[in-house]
């Protein structure tokens, strides 16, 4: 009683409570606040895990987007290989042809063109040029039947007499989308070599339009030398089958005469008249026929090479 009757003591002991109760008091906050951070951390534990999902995830697309790489890779590398064969393929075909082959664009100049076609048309190259510079003003022949397998099919209609240069139907194709043309032509050499060609041009079609022109070339200078040849056989057989009838009818005369006669001497001279027209005769024919004989054999030879 003595204790809390002092004032000092009573306020030391008051104190001294404060503070123990303070310090029990931050203790349990503490102990609280410790196990709040426990909690907390227990709750953000799962938090890795959820991060990992996405990784994984990225992982497998990154993956499957490697894998369509190389297939795409892959499949690109076919197709490259697949056009390189078929532009061997084409290339072959066109280098062992025998007639010429001209690809025009749709500029009207040469994109391609075949070994037959240069030997044909004699140039080096015919890269970049156009029909103008290529056939050079070769007026189209009208009036002339086709040759037998080489213009099967349709041919240029036109007015006979009208000059037509092989140029302008490649350009009416070109230009104009008209259908094939097939003509012959007249043509020169740049070296001056006078040939006669077969030209057949054909459009070359794409679904949006036209990719361009192709000229198809068969060199008939050959067939042309034998149908000329064989005109003027008709000629000589005509002039033959004159001279031979008025061989016969020489003969016939002297035979008459040599009939009616009945002089020796004249009898004579009128034998020897008719043997010597009869060998004359016999001369004329067999050249002829051999002539003849000579001119269907390089037809022949002609048509199996042009074939």
């Amino acid at each position: 009683m003595k204790i809390l009757a002092n004032p000092v003591l009573l306020r030391a002991a008051v104190v001294l409570f404060c503070a123990t109760f303070a310090f029990l008091l931050g203790l349990i906050l503490m102990r609280l606040l410790r196990k709040s951070i426990d909690e907390d951390a227990d709750i953000s534990e799962p938090t890795p895990s959820l991060e990992t999902l996405p990784l994984h995830l990225y992982n497998t697309v990154i993956q499957q987007l490697k894998q369509q790489k190389h297939e795409l890779q892959v499949q690109s590398q076919a197709e490259q290989h697949r056009a390189r064969t078929t532009e061997t393929f084409s290339h072959a075909v066109l280098s062992n042809l025998s007639c010429g082959v001209l690809v025009f664009g749709m500029n009207g100049l040469v994109k391609t063109s075949n070994p037959a076609a240069k030997q044909i048309l004699g140039f080096a190259s015919t890269t970049g040029m156009s029909a103008d510079d290529i056939f050079r003003g070769a007026v189209i022949s009208h009036g002339r039947p086709p040759q037998a397998g080489v213009f099967p099919d349709e041919t240029i209609d036109g007015p006979v007499g009208e000059p037509v240069c092989v140029a302008d139907e490649v350009d009416a194709v070109l230009r104009e989308g008209s259908n094939r043309r097939q003509v012959e032509a007249e043509f020169e050499t740049p070296a001056g070599e006078k040939r006669f060609l077969a030209v057949t041009v054909s459009p070359v079609p794409a679904e949006d339009g036209l990719l361009g022109v192709a000229c198809l070339i068969n060199d008939l200078s050959e067939l042309d030398r034998i149908r000329r040849q064989q005109e003027l056989h008709g000629e000589i057989s005509a002039e033959k089958a004159l001279q031979l009838r008025t061989s016969l009818t020489t003969i016939s005369g002297y035979a008459q005469q040599l009939a009616n006669n009945h002089d020796p001497e004249l009898a004579k001279q009128l034998a020897n008249d008719i043997a010597s027209e009869a060998m004359q005769l016999e001369r004329s024919i067999g050249g002829f026929l051999t002539e003849k004989r000579a001119a269907q054999s390089a037809a022949a030879g002609a048509g199996s090479t042009n074939s």
